[in-house]
């Protein structure tokens, strides 16, 4: 399948896990929460199950493509088991390729683990070349195998595969949200930063772990709770048990915020903060911060959207629609040579002429990465007859990588490194350029600590002294 790129930093990856205490197979409640959850991911997804009342064996069925596309009734009902987990993938390291398709399952002496991870570990390298001096070998080149091993390692030393994974996160180091299976328990972690959210639901007597709550509501599960940073959460026969110790303070904690600002979807909830809310508040930060005189008010589709009404609230310009987006291209994407990225704009997007001919128009869109996709949006909306085009950013300027599970790509290839806004204005076309303020980041995530190193090139954990990160990001 040709996948679209629009340029925009990528989405991670999506995990969910379920199981079922009255013993009903999961499988396609599983398959239903990886499809409210496929814009984290379209590279791959799949989804392991199991038994916890019967012989320890795993059902697992992966492969690459959308989730429609690699599951369908007559291989889901094969998938039997009353636990489980699923995953859709983006890859943030490690090549785009079947092996690296997840769930993971291990098998060793205490049985079986299904593993589904969503994030970038920094410390990847290191932990496999340990782990290879000690007989380890390794059948992807993702970090969740690293993380499959070293929790079942644990588990060895330890009387409970919770612990397991509590002892295996003080080896890792960077982004994760992890849902974890063994033959009687559903495990889910947080990383101790809380880069990736991860939230707990329940379905009559059946509890879920979900990246995101839009998940939770497709399946008709009421949300319980987020899973706290640095928590694991093991779910049994007997209810939530809750490990803290590797918890940190408050202000230690780094949420991404493009979660709120561009992966989420709109009606997720995320740590308390509805997304949609976020969107909304940095459109109205935008016309406070950065008003203009204009006649409409446009976002780029679709995380544009909801800054685009907020602007148009805060500043009392009307509010239009001056794009049509191809449906059935999505949040798709390939590693394209540059002219193939320009290229592929207009099969996302087109221009709505008789919404913006003649008009002064304020385009708001969530970020820019090299600034190749704004310029040519800018451009369409001239051809169509725009009379002026004010761009507004609903994030400040990207200066540096991510090494955190967001690709954002190395500085050189960023338009803001090393040019002012002018300079970026007038490189796209534009006639004045605006973009939100750092200060206002922290708002948008409900106060909460957050990570802001792709702005200011500060992280809340040492980056690696090399880019891992994979020939994508270069």
């Amino acid at each position: 399948m040709e996948h679209i790129e629009v340029e925009k930093p990528h989405e991670e990856c999506g995990v969910f896990g379920m199981y079922d205490l009255d013993g009903g197979d999961v499988a396609s409640s599983i398959y239903y929460g990886l499809f409210a959850l496929q814009h984290r991911g379209q590279e791959s997804c799949g989804i392991a199950v199991s038994d916890t009342n019967g012989p320890r064996k795993v059902d697992l069925l992966k492969g690459m493509g959308l989730v429609h596309e690699v599951f369908d009734q007559e291989n889901l009902s094969k998938l039997k088991g009353n636990i489980g987990v699923g995953h859709v993938r983006y890859s943030t390291a490690g090549e785009s390729i079947p092996a690296n398709a997840q769930p993971l399952v291990i098998n060793y002496v205490k049985g079986t683990l299904m593993v589904a991870h969503n994030g970038n570990l920094i410390n990847a390298p290191k932990l496999k070349e340990e782990l290879s001096y000690t007989g380890a070998i390794f059948q992807t080149t993702i970090d969740s195998e690293v993380i499959a091993y070293y929790i079942a390692r644990e588990r060895l030393k330890t009387k409970s595969a919770q612990k397991a994974v509590v002892n295996a996160m003080k080896k890792i180091q960077g982004a994760y949200a992890l849902v974890v299976a063994s033959p009687r328990k559903l495990i889910g972690a947080r990383d101790p930063y809380g880069f990736r959210p991860l939230c707990i639901g329940k379905r009559g007597n059946a509890y879920v772990l979900a990246s995101e709550t839009c998940a939770l509501d497709t399946i008709g599960a009421e949300f319980v709770r987020d899973v706290e940073p640095g928590e694991v959460v093991s779910i049994e026969a007997d209810g939530i048990h809750s490990d803290t110790s590797m918890c940190l303070s408050k202000e230690e904690q780094a949420r991404c915020i493009f979660e709120y600002i561009y992966f989420a979807r709109p009606d997720s909830v995320i740590d308390g903060m509805s997304v949609y809310h976020s969107r909304i508040m940095a459109g109205k930060y935008l016309a406070m911060d950065s008003p203009v005189d204009a006649d409409v008010v446009v976002g780029v589709p679709e995380s544009g959207n909801a800054a685009a009404m907020g602007y148009a609230m805060q500043s009392g310009i009307h509010y239009g629609t001056a794009f049509v987006k191809n449906t059935y291209v999505g949040r798709t994407f390939i590693k394209p040579k540059q002219k193939s990225r320009e290229s592929s704009v207009q099969v996302k997007l087109n221009v709505l002429k008789e919404a913006v001919a003649g008009k002064r128009v304020v385009m708001i869109d969530d970020s820019i990465v090299r600034g190749t996709t704004c310029g040519k949006i800018v451009n369409q909306l001239r051809e169509a007859g725009a009379k002026e085009v004010h761009v507004r950013i609903s994030s400040p300027p990207f200066i540096s990588e991510c090494f955190f599970g967001t690709d954002v790509p190395s500085k050189e290839l960023l338009i803001a490194y090393n040019k002012s806004v002018d300079e970026i204005a007038k490189e796209i076309g534009c006639d004045t350029l605006g973009y939100l303020g750092i200060e206002r980041l922290k708002d948008l995530a409900g106060g909460k600590s957050i990570c802001t190193g792709c702005f200011t090139g500060k992280y809340p954990i040492e980056p690696p002294k090399e880019d891992i990160r994979g020939e994508y990001q270069k």
